[in-house]
């Protein structure tokens, strides 16, 4: 890892819009977060977070889960790169593909999911699809999770939660917006725990020392 008195240099891996890399780039510019981004990887061409990636002079480039025909090849490319920028921590931004982490960044990739797991969790939970469970299961609050990334969806040690409540009225849209308010907060946060130096891994959880 850099200094601990240097920005930490990220990598952010997007599938979509790209909202949570905005919302790390606001955070720096605010001086809320000592971080720098390295690199942006998009797992397709046509995702709307390599334009926004671009029209902030970040450096990106395209890993399509297609074009490999294994997840560890695929996975092979997207480190290798991230090894190549100099990337202190890789943060899963809205990424829908499962990666293997490698043994040099074990502990070094954050995932961040819309629920509070271990609810609503797993293949086939990720954006509006977890809203809609939450709702017609009739939970009372939902929420976001940080956590490190292993070699299973929506594992490892939990890092950052933070709740938000369910209204009677909700519509996918509306917890949607509620729980990405939360998530603004929880990503910058975990990521500056682990700027310290001090965040490990002591069985499942993660404790900052």
């Amino acid at each position: 890892m850099s200094d601990p008195l240097s920005p930490i240099r990220l990598g952010v891996l997007v599938s979509g819009g790209g909202t949570t890399m905005l919302n790390f780039l606001e955070k720096i510019e605010a001086g809320e977060l000592d971080a720098e981004i390295s690199l942006v990887i998009a797992s397709r061409e046509d995702c709307r977070g390599i334009e926004r990636a671009k029209a902030a002079g970040l450096r990106c480039e395209v890993v399509s889960r297609k074009d490999f025909d294994s997840v560890a090849t695929f996975s092979e490319r997207i480190f290798a790169l991230c090894r190549e920028a100099n990337v202190d921590l890789v943060t899963l931004a809205g990424f829908l593909f499962l990666v293997q982490v490698p043994d040099d960044f074990r502990h070094r990739v954050m995932n961040i999911h819309p629920s509070l797991i271990p609810a609503f969790c797993g293949k086939g939970f990720y954006g509006h699809h977890v809203h809609e469970a939450v709702l017609e299961r009739g939970a009372k609050i939902s929420g976001c999770t940080v956590h490190f990334a292993d070699n299973e969806y929506d594992h490892g040690p939990i890092i950052v939660q933070r709740a938000v409540p369910v209204e009677d009225d909700d519509t996918p849209d509306r917890l949607a917006a509620r729980v990405f308010e939360a998530e603004c907060e929880a990503f910058p946060e975990a990521i500056r725990r682990f700027a310290t130096g001090r965040l490990t891994v002591d069985g499942n959880r993660a404790v900052l020392t």
